[in-house]
């Protein structure tokens, strides 16, 4: 497989790799480049950004969520029909999972994919020994390639030069150089930027503006030959209907919520429930009245239900539904904020109702990964499954009875954790995981929802 590919690293969280990638992707797109966005890690906000600058889906890659020998695969499934990738990297380029040697860091996403890496440095503060800081990150680990820096928020046309001396001295191009651009600033709040779906026309405005300014201060040319140069791959692309096997027959109706409130999605979840025999259907818990007609599974992924719970609260035809049909046995498989969905309530606002929790939001962030066994059987995995998932979330979920939980795990410190709950034909959870990673439990879902009666709506 020969795919044009870069990444977007940098030496910490916070020194403009999403401006950088995104810019790239809305740039080389504005020049009849197909561009393929990728993040690294499981983050499902900057995706949505680079989305909108590239007309079409941004993919994660996570080795911890998907297994190494499925990143280069995924990869090519995500850029099939791309002149070029581009991946951004998560926090500083050598920083990975929590007590490994930088296991699904962007280095570690780098050499799986023999891509260069261009490194984006903030440059404030910081003039010759910027090359001692170059130096040390070009020669950490021999297999990543370092092949360029792109200096952001530099201060003047004095301090770019000096700059530009420094990366002289260790023999690193200069690909671009960044001022100091305010107006570039997403909104953010508690867990990061604004979702791109929530943010509208100033998420797009957003886009446009790191457009602009990569398209004046970077050297795109020498970028896409960096792409270029990288070397071909082995292997065969991500192929779903592959991964699921035969498709179940009867083409059950999955409905997926989407909409503002739930976008913490994996684009390639989608595809597997389609390959695996079902017909996908979006329902918007903010908007859809009804769930869709001949509903026989429910897909709640997170999202942010916090920020539209009155919302969400006033949309009381909808939130019966979901109860009954759970209530009925349907196969409901619910992530974070679908968790908190279908609680009895969030923040003294009425949910679902289908749980008796009450979540409300804390000043404490819980976020890590989280090596997992399915703690019952359920219409996802048979019990004493083992899955690698995520959790990133500031609200807690306050049980009102006891519950057959969902997974157990042991935390940093060897405390056994339960969570989450398993019930008739719900599986609920704060934990992220990524279907791709797991196909076997999307296809014994679909199989459930072909078993469970058509939805057929109070209407």
């Amino acid at each position: 497989m020969v795919i044009p590919r870069v990444v977007v690293a940098a030496p910490a969280s916070g020194s403009g790799k999403t401006t950088v990638a995104t810019g790239l992707v809305a740039a080389l797109r504005r020049r009849g480049r197909a561009v393929a966005p990728f993040k690294v890690g499981p983050d499902y906000i900057d995706p949505g950004y680079h989305a909108l600058a590239a007309g079409r889906p941004g993919r994660n890659l996570d080795p911890v969520l998907v297994g190494e020998d499925r990143v280069g695969p995924l990869f090519a499934h995500g850029a099939a029909g791309a002149d070029l990738a581009v991946v951004e990297g998560v926090m500083g380029l050598f920083d990975g999972r929590s007590g490994t040697r930088g296991y699904a860091s962007t280095a570690h996403l780098a050499t799986l994919l023999a891509a260069p890496v261009v490194l984006v440095v903030d440059a404030r503060g910081q003039s010759r020994s910027l090359a001692a800081l170059l130096h040390g990150f070009r020669g950490f680990d021999p297999a990543v390639r370092l092949a360029g820096v792109v200096l952001n928020r530099v201060g003047s046309e004095h301090h770019e030069r000096v700059l530009r001396e420094a990366c002289d001295e260790v023999g690193l191009p200069v690909l671009g150089v960044l001022g100091r651009h305010a107006a570039l600033e997403v909104p953010s709040r508690h867990l990061g930027l604004v979702t791109a779906a929530e943010g509208g026309s100033a998420a797009r405005r957003a886009v446009a503006a790191m457009a602009d300014l990569v398209e004046a201060a970077v050297d795109l040319d020498a970028v896409v030959r960096l792409a270029e140069a990288a070397p071909e791959l082995p292997g065969a692309a991500w192929d779903p209907a592959l991964e699921v096997g035969t498709p179940t027959a009867g083409r059950p109706v999955v409905a997926v919520a989407g909409g503002s409130a739930f976008t913490f999605g994996y684009a390639e979840h989608a595809e597997l429930l389609t390959a695996a025999g079902a017909e996908v259907v979006v329902v918007d818990p903010l908007r859809d009245e009804r769930l869709p007609e001949r509903t026989s599974g429910l897909v709640l992924p997170g999202g942010f239900p916090e920020q539209h719970a009155a919302e969400l609260a006033g949309n009381a035809a909808l939130r019966a539904e979901v109860a009954r049909f759970a209530a009925a046995g349907g196969p409901v498989h619910a992530e974070c904020g679908g968790l908190l969905y279908l609680a009895a309530e969030l923040d003294g606002q009425p949910m679902c109702g289908v749980l008796d929790a009450r979540g409300r939001m804390t000043e404490r962030l819980t976020l890590g990964y989280r090596d997992a066994v399915a703690g019952a059987d359920s219409a996802l995995h048979p019990v004493g499954a083992r899955v690698s998932g995520h959790e990133f979330h500031r609200t807690v979920l306050e049980p009102g009875q006891s519950a057959t939980p969902a997974w157990h795990w042991r935390s940093a410190v060897g405390h056994a954790v339960s969570e989450g709950f398993v019930w008739r034909g719900v599986h609920a959870s704060y934990l992220h995981t990524h279907p791709a990673g797991a196909p076997e439990a999307v296809a014994r879902f679909v199989s459930r929802c072909a078993r469970t009666a058509p939805w057929r709506s109070a209407s």
